[in-house]
């Protein structure tokens, strides 16, 4: 069968166990070699076939794992980060469904998880934002009309663009057509968990001047929101004067 496996953010130790131990006994992997950290593949046996999947098409893919399954043997489908996100697995799998072909999907750690750790941030700040919006900038690739970075921008919610790291001029007039302000916090990072990991704080005005600077012109997110500012209200999770299930509240 397949197994389709979320390699997360880049760092080879951030990989679930669950991941890990399908590399460890791969008799084929093909993985998203643009984006994946290659030294996962150290976890492989010597003996499994490996497939880089960023010179291949879609037909391609199958073909090697229809190959697999006629010699019985199975295949890891190895994306970044997690493979919900960005991953075009849903086209894989309905192949897979035509073809009777068996699969299941492991999660994995997304990028905008290891972006967030990586700046030790908290995307949902009470008081600041509660909703998180991950999306992208159009580009080759077309989004629909409603989902327009702009639109978006409108809700002033916290926001994490992917894919965009080319196209941070427009990315920045679009912000800046919503509810963010040209002084409204952001911060690029670049290769989230990586050894070359940057980071680079800026705000929504400065995006793509910061970007340039630091030379970064792909594999980085967005991120923006007042979430990265220093005002936020406390968690009533463990305010003393908040009851909950599992405590009651201290009088005053």
């Amino acid at each position: 069968m397949v197994h389709f496996v979320g390699a997360g953010p880049g760092a080879a130790d951030l990989i679930t166990l669950r991941g890990l131990r399908m590399l460890e006994v791969a008799e084929c992997i093909i993985y998203a070699g643009s984006l994946v950290n290659p030294a996962l593949l150290a976890y492989a046996p010597k003996d499994c076939e490996v497939h880089n999947s960023a010179e291949m098409t879609l037909e391609e893919v199958i073909a090697v794992i229809e190959r697999m399954e006629a010699s019985g043997k199975d295949t890891v489908r190895l994306h970044t980060g997690d493979a919900s996100l960005y991953g075009a697995i849903r086209e894989q799998m309905d192949l897979l469904d035509e073809k009777g072909i068996r699969y299941d999907d492991t999660p994995g750690v997304s990028s905008f998880c290891g972006a967030a750790a990586a700046l030790c941030a908290e995307y949902t700040l009470p008081g600041v934002s509660q909703s998180v919006v991950i999306t992208r900038m159009a580009g080759r690739t077309p989004v629909p009309e409603k989902e327009r970075l702009a639109g978006f921008a409108a809700h002033g919610a916290t926001m994490v663009i992917f894919l965009s790291a080319s196209l941070l001029e427009e990315v920045q007039a679009e912000l800046l057509c919503g509810a963010y302000a040209e002084d409204t916090p952001a911060a690029i990072v670049y290769k989230a968990s990586w050894p070359e990991e940057k980071l680079v704080r800026c705000t929504v005005g400065t995006i793509a001047e910061s970007a340039r600077q630091a030379g970064i012109t792909k594999t980085a997110l967005v991120l923006v929101g007042g979430f990265l500012g220093d005002h936020y209200e406390r968690s009533k999770l463990y305010d003393p004067a908040f009851a909950t299930e599992f405590r009651k509240a201290a009088r005053t």
